[in-house]
């Protein structure tokens, strides 16, 4: 799938991956072509892979303080969904985030939850073929998986 494709139909979630907004796009896939689902799936996880670096999985959560008021730290999982977050932005914000990680922060505020976008793709297999699909993708989009945003990760 063509990134402009991706991109696209990720403008239909009107920049948040509500359960609602991503049902509609998970519909909305389900009538494209299988290919087009799988490549679907592919562009996402390489656009939350990309985000998996250290300058923006050290940020605090925005909205959040620990004990004493010091920051508190993004889990892996809320990670993961802040990532997911800044995709359901749109184009113009995952971009801009590489530019200057200040703009990735807000989306680490406990109200902001992508998570709803990762089950899109399954979603979509799912009504198009009315089978599970037990996927994988070219990239990992778990935290911490991309080793060239977190240098002091490898091996």
């Amino acid at each position: 799938m063509p990134w402009a494709d991706f991109w696209a139909l990720i403008a239909t979630l009107n920049g948040e991956a509500t359960e609602e907004s991503c049902r509609r796009l998970a519909e909305e896939l389900s009538r494209r072509p299988v290919p087009d689902i799988i490549g679907f799936a592919e562009r996402l996880a390489e656009a939350v892979y990309r985000l998996d670096q250290e300058k923006f999985g050290t940020l605090p959560v925005v909205d959040l303080k620990a004990r004493l008021g010091s920051p508190f730290p993004q889990s892996s999982d809320v990670f993961l969904y802040t990532r997911c977050a800044v995709v359901a932005a749109g184009q113009a914000v995952w971009e801009s985030v590489f530019f200057d990680a200040d703009k990735f922060a807000p989306y680490t505020s406990s109200e902001c939850d992508g998570e709803w976008l990762l089950y899109v793709p399954d979603k979509a297999y799912e009504l198009a073929t009315g089978e599970e699909w037990d996927r994988s993708t070219r990239y990992c989009f778990e935290s911490y998986s991309n080793r060239d945003g977190w240098p002091d990760l490898r091996d």
